[in-house]
């Protein structure tokens, strides 16, 4: 098959720092970044999201942002056919690919051999289970996958609807959970990749995490949902993202403004632990401690580990 592509992917959870982390690293590898982020990809939701600011880019190319509206469903299936056209891409322009995100199924989908077929498709049983969450609620419906599959489950937020009823049509028609099928596909790489995983302790992690939602609120976050609201924008796959649920609760009357970023800081806490627990599980990732880094000697020694890793020139 000839030399592997070579990829440098950066994971660690949300609020820990790779969107600078990953500008910096590509203006010295002379790379460009694909968004590994599964929310990022829409349109109109750019606080909520965290998504790069045309002054962070700082002239590096952005791919997989803004690509779809916010009713348009996007699928692993999708992103991992997006992502290895851009690798594909990318490396004939001479340059070195950057993922850098924190949704670890599509990252991990494009990197290995995963065959998304219609494995376990059967719409029969995907109607029932969703007539099954239209009468018992969602959270009936979850509390089965957990005691069927609870490794799926615990990568599966209870709100992505989609995935948790995907996860149980899998079962009931093959006979084989989320995670047996997982588990049997092939596990090659099929680049050759350096993994740079950022982490922090935790309580400096939660710090910047309610630091953020606080920044994030102040920049127009529920301006932002507020209008996507009055779209009459619901059901979608979109609006079950972090940073847009809490708000929709908010604008729905269910709970006050505080509860609602109160809400918001606590899901995205719970969220960077299932992140870095995912990470930690799946994949074979260095790990670099930021809590109280100097930044410069940091991207120093994050620089080396690639290049060495990769057998890359440092950029000019």
């Amino acid at each position: 098959m000839g030399e592997k592509q070579k990829v440098i992917v950066i994971i660690g959870p949300t609020a820990v720092g790779k969107t600078k982390l990953s500008v910096e690293l590509a203006k010295r590898v002379n790379g460009e970044i694909i968004s590994g982020d599964s929310m990022q990809i829409y349109k109109e939701m750019d606080i909520g999201t965290a998504k790069v600011t045309h002054e962070e880019m700082q002239g590096v190319p952005h791919y997989l942002i803004d690509i779809k509206e916010p009713t348009e469903p996007y699928s692993v299936a999708e992103f991992q056919q997006d992502v290895r056209k851009l690798i594909q891409n990318i490396t004939q322009k001479g340059c070195v690919p950057i993922i850098a995100g924190g949704t670890g199924l599509y990252i991990q989908s494009v990197l290995y051999d995963y065959q998304f077929s219609d494995t376990g498709k059967d719409e029969e049983i995907r109607l029932r289970i969703e007539k099954q969450v239209l009468e018992q609620g969602i959270e009936e419906v979850y509390e089965e996958l957990r005691r069927i599959d609870p490794i799926s489950a615990e990568n599966i937020h209870p709100n992505n609807v989609r995935r948790v009823i995907r996860a149980l049509e899998v079962f009931y028609s093959t006979g084989k959970t989320m995670t047996e099928y997982q588990q049997s596909q092939n596990q090659e790489l099929l680049y050759d990749v350096a993994y740079v995983g950022l982490t922090m302790d935790r309580e400096t992690l939660y710090d910047r995490i309610n630091l953020r939602v606080d920044l994030m609120v102040k920049e127009g976050l529920l301006e932002e949902v507020e209008k996507l609201y009055r779209k009459g924008i619901r059901e979608c796959q979109s609006i079950q993202a972090i940073g847009y649920k809490e708000i929709y609760a908010y604008f729905d009357g269910k709970v006050t403004k505080e509860q609602a970023v109160d809400a918001l800081k606590q899901n995205s806490r719970r969220y960077a632990k299932r992140q870095l627990t995912w990470f930690r599980n799946k994949m074979d990732v260095t790990w670099f401690d930021m809590t109280d880094a100097d930044f410069e000697e940091k991207l120093d020694e994050i620089f080396s580990f690639v290049a060495g890793k990769l057998k890359l020139e440092a950029n000019k």
